[in-house]
């Protein structure tokens, strides 16, 4: 069962998310063409430990080794940080990050275009970011799993794309990994019913081809099968008495479906 926050829990995540909105902040300037995934990699870990006072919650998550995922191109998710691998021109790059303040993790992932990047791969960043826009537009008390789900799944076939099935989003708090699951695809009125108090991750992972994907041989690192692009942003979302609250929204971002 999904772990309803009381007040007190809530507020103690806002500040995690709040923390975790800072740190990209911080990693906008850092991002771009000839840096090493390693390189950003330890940049956020040192920002998040030594200026926040926090701790990155993915390091030794499931044995993982590093403070965040690095997925270039056609990586889906969890691409593993290198210092052979350095952005190039013409590079997306989706950067997903959790951070854990006072006993309480949030989990935030935004699409980064390195230089000059092609109109097609700009409009899959583009549309991914308002597909999971248009998921948490329907979070509210009374509201379904399934109407989530729907509503990013009908935006993103809409438009062209395919979603990924194997991954979805999932509930968080003291832990990284709580119930519920949260599919990114889904029919109107079905799955669990959303109340006041319940935190979650939205973040679609939406592909320019189809939702096929597989793991490389590093354990990690999931590509699409056809090689085509894929993108992913992701926000932690907090239900609220009247609709949602974003945890992690940053201050240079507004709701682009409204």
């Amino acid at each position: 069962m999904p772990n309803i926050k009381n007040t007190q829990e809530l507020s103690l995540m806002r500040e995690s998310g709040r923390l975790l909105a800072e740190v990209f902040h911080y990693l906008d300037s850092f991002v771009q063409d000839g840096i090493s995934t390693i390189e950003i990699n330890d940049l956020v870990e040192s920002y998040i430990i030594n200026q926040l006072n926090a701790r990155p919650a993915s390091k030794g998550q499931y044995g993982f080794q590093y403070v965040l995922n690095s997925s270039i191109n056609d990586v889906v998710c969890h691409g593993v940080p290198s210092a052979a691998q350095k952005l190039k021109n013409g590079d997306i790059v989706n950067i997903d990050i959790t951070l854990e303040k006072n006993g309480f993790i949030t989990d935030s992932s935004k699409m980064y275009m390195v230089g000059e990047v092609n109109p097609l791969a700009k409009r899959l960043v583009k549309k991914t970011y308002e597909a999971m826009w248009e998921g948490i537009r329907t979070v509210k008390p009374g509201a379904t799993l399934g109407d989530v789900g729907h509503a990013i799944q009908s935006f993103a076939e809409s438009n062209g794309y395919s979603v990924v099935r194997e991954y979805c989003g999932h509930g968080i708090g003291k832990e990284m990994h709580e119930e519920p699951q949260v599919l990114h695809y889904g029919v109107k009125g079905k799955g669990l019913v959303l109340k006041e108090g319940m935190v979650f991750t939205i973040e679609p992972m939406i592909n320019q081809g189809k939702p096929k994907v597989k793991v490389k041989k590093d354990g990690w690192t999931v590509v699409t099968s056809d090689k085509k692009l894929s993108a992913q942003w992701e926000h932690t979302i907090a239900v609220t008495a009247t609709g949602c609250e974003v945890l992690t929204i940053r201050d240079s971002e507004v709701d682009p479906t409204m």
